[in-house]
């Protein structure tokens, strides 16, 4: 098996702002593992917030390209078991894009969809929402008109999120659902959840600092709207945790490390009662295709990275108005078309 890396910048559509940053580039890291013939692709972006960097994956890879399997391709799980023993140590951003890549071509190799292999059912899969990041109002309302869309993820943390909601609800009659990335305190969240389920808005996801437990404790009791864990929620360690304080989570593969754990973390948020979401970085079609194959297990899901950025590097699924169309490859149905 051979290891490739490619790395690019992805441009955003738009100046794209959270609670803890801006930004107009994505710095977006490819793997390629090829076999065969055939080749194997996945992604990690490079994420200040979280101590990602590009050269610190790209060292990461390196350092496993002599443990890759040679002769025989072990199944995908004792694989991501290999592979974390030098890759999981603090966020695992490059296990993620080496165990879809794994993933992947696993499927090509396959000749099937990772979907198809698991055996599962897309015709009833939820559609994806499309991120409105912060900005002025006008700002958020035009770019809310560029592109209709049936459900929106709108992010908040500002001194007129109510404002921002009201703005916007005139202009549409989608689902709403607002992601305050860890800006609010109890007391705004309990004033401010009647209000937002009155303008349509679904669920608040990760309202309160990350560790403020007592606090989300109170919300989980007293709130009108659910609350959805995020920033509390990164690896498998953490959902048997988020089971007292939340009502869903919101898993992310490349915070957990990939599909493997991403599997795992599904059925244990499952087996406790919660509502489970899968949500996407800024990332281009790879990642999101790789999203697309969980779609039949999840209630919830975020995967409007490769609509946020300028995608000319890769090819795989599309989003028509929120749905996922598949495409006709096997495994996570990925490719990249450009070499970096």
């Amino acid at each position: 098996m051979e290891l490739h890396v490619h790395t690019f910048d992805l441009p955003l559509k738009h100046t794209f702002t959270i609670t803890h940053e801006s930004r107009d580039v994505q710095p977006t890291l490819i793997v390629e593992l090829t076999w065969h013939g055939k080749s194997g692709f996945g992604e990690a972006t490079e994420t200040p917030y979280y101590g990602v960097t590009m050269e610190k994956m790209i060292y990461q890879l390196e350092s496993i390209r002599s443990f890759l399997p040679s002769d025989i391709l072990p199944h995908p799980n004792d694989f991501w078991k290999m592979m974390s023993k030098y890759l999981l140590d603090d966020h695992p951003f490059a296990l993620c894009a080496l165990d879809v890549a794994y993933w992947d071509l696993w499927g090509k190799t396959h000749d099937k969809a990772l979907h198809q292999l698991w055996g599962l059912d897309i015709s009833q899969n939820p559609i994806t929402d499309y991120t409105i990041g912060m900005d002025t109002i006008d700002v958020m309302v035009s770019k809310m008109k560029e592109m209709p869309f049936p459900l929106y993820k709108i992010k908040l943390g500002t001194n007129q999120d109510i404002e921002i909601i009201e703005a916007l609800r005139k202009e549409t009659d989608a689902v709403f659902r607002v992601d305050a990335n860890t800006a609010w305190t109890v007391e705004q969240t309990l004033e401010f959840a009647p209000k937002l389920k009155a303008l349509g808005v679904e669920f608040i996801e990760q309202p309160l600092k990350a560790d403020n437990w007592e606090g989300m404790k109170r919300l989980k009791k007293e709130s009108v709207l659910p609350i959805i864990a995020d920033e509390s929620c990164i690896t498998e360690s953490d959902v048997a945790q988020c089971a007292e304080y939340f009502h869903g989570i919101n898993i992310k593969l490349m915070k957990c490390g990939g599909i493997t754990p991403a599997l795992r973390m599904i059925q244990q948020g499952r087996n406790l009662g919660l509502k489970i979401m899968v949500g996407c970085m800024t990332e281009s079609t790879i990642g999101c295709s790789a999203i697309a194959q969980l779609l039949p297990l999840l209630d919830y899901v975020d995967m409007d990275g490769c609509l946020l950025v300028d995608d000319k590097i890769s090819q795989g699924i599309r989003i028509d108005f929120g749905h996922v169309i598949y495409a006709k490859e096997g495994g996570t149905g990925a490719k990249l078309i450009q070499h970096g």
